[in-house]
């Protein structure tokens, strides 16, 4: 009984048995731990190798599956083998499971989707379905909806927002099936899903299922909790599908296009963990976002409500609940429903005499700053300092981010 034994045709075998039953089923039919490290990539598809290859074994004639203990995984035998027999096996940190996945890793997840092309571009239903489900969570709906639910909502969006050369048709069966498969989807209790590949198979699956679905818990509480998660997942999505396509008519249509995007949802007095590194990180999606169009005209590029969100949320931590003005330094005057401090945040510079939503560029003020800036007869003296002000305070927490 040797690893060496098994065939091209037995690892086919056990890589339609993994598409049939699942990952998690074909693991632990096997008895197999997730990959860390190899990965034999078919078709589009990314599958544990050890795994394959141990179950290939049992697809032989006369032959029973190899446990885990009977052979290793690494370079210098599972990974030889299949390569020998022709198969791609890649290198690669294998992902986390769903439920410990952070914000950073899911938009890893997302950027590695591989949606079909029109043009060379890629399709976008995936993108569609994911930005609807985000905006769900950023909303409070359910995490979960009933399928005659979910069509009749997306249908209208996968019918609008298209490129040209996709079918008209609204059905989210083919995306979902292709987010199920990539870590994004949640089909609870189902281990029969049908890769998306070849239309009847699947839209026939759908049907007869019907299967409640939605994301993953872990990613449903970020979208709905974390306003810089939230955010990131969209800026992961638009940078995978919406390059050259014109991307805020849709998020406006999932509500996922105003200014308060970036802000963190049913965590009353959150703080951050590490305020100085997420300054800088969100001013890195800042810079990001103002540099890249997404389609986007140039009107639109200068009034973005994301990056504004962003900006205006970096700002108001970096106050630490003070009034920015030098000449001032007093606490809000009190707090609102989610423990942020009242301050306003204004742009130094108003956007049409050259301002940008960037957080050096822009002043967290009490009430009583604010209108001595907008309107006081001192404030053509005030604004150089508030600039200076805001400049400096930006260089410093940049500095300082761990």
């Amino acid at each position: 009984m040797s690893l060496t034994d098994i065939t091209g045709e037995a690892v086919l075998a056990a890589i339609a048995e993994f598409d049939r039953l699942g990952r998690d089923a074909f693991l632990k039919k096997y008895g197999f731990d997730s990959s860390r490290w190899y990965w034999l990539r078919y078709d589009g598809g990314r599958y544990d190798s050890k795994a394959i290859a141990g179950a290939a074994h049992g697809h032989l004639p006369d032959r029973s599956p190899l446990a885990a203990k009977d052979f290793s995984g690494g370079i210098g035998h599972a990974v030889t083998v299949l390569r020998r027999l022709g198969f791609e096996v890649i290198s690669e940190p294998g992902p986390a499971p769903i439920g410990h996945r952070t914000a950073n890793e899911i938009a890893s997840v997302i950027g590695d989707l591989r949606p079909a092309l029109v043009d060379g571009k890629p399709m976008l239903k995936q993108a569609v379905v994911l930005l609807w489900a985000i905006g769900r969570a950023r909303a409070g709906e359910d995490r979960l909806l009933g399928w005659a639910d979910t069509v009749t909502a997306l249908a209208p969006l996968l019918e609008t927002h298209r490129r040209d050369g996709e079918r008209r048709h609204g059905r989210p069966d083919y995306p979902i099936a292709a987010l199920h498969r990539a870590g994004l989807w949640d089909l609870p209790g189902r281990t029969d899903v049908p890769r998306a590949h070849g239309d009847t198979g699947v839209k026939a699956w759908f049907a007869e299922h019907a299967p409640d679905g939605g994301l993953p818990q872990s990613v449903y509480v970020l979208a709905r909790e974390s306003g810089h998660a939230r955010v990131q997942m969209v800026e992961a999505i638009a940078a995978r599908f919406f390059d050259d396509f014109e991307v805020s008519g849709l998020l406006t249509a999932v509500g996922l296009y105003d200014q308060d995007v970036a802000t963190d949802e049913g965590i009353v007095g959150h703080e951050p963990i590490d305020p100085k590194a997420d300054y800088a990180r969100w001013c890195d999606t800042i810079a990001r976002r103002e540099a890249a169009t997404y389609g986007r005209r140039r009107t639109r590029i200068a009034k973005d409500p994301i990056r504004l969100s962003l900006a205006r949320r970096a700002v108001l931590v970096r106050s630490e609940g003070r009034c920015e003005n030098p000449q001032c330094a007093q606490p809000a005057p009190d707090v609102n429903d989610r423990g942020e401090p009242l301050l306003e945040i204004d742009h130094i510079d108003q956007l049409s005499d050259g301002g940008r939503d960037q957080p050096f560029q822009m002043i967290a003020l009490c009430p009583n700053c604010h209108r001595v800036k907008t309107y006081g007869r001192s404030r053509q003296r005030l604004i150089p300092v508030l600039a200076q002000t805001a400049r400096d305070l930006h260089d410093r927490w940049i500095s300082s981010a761990t």
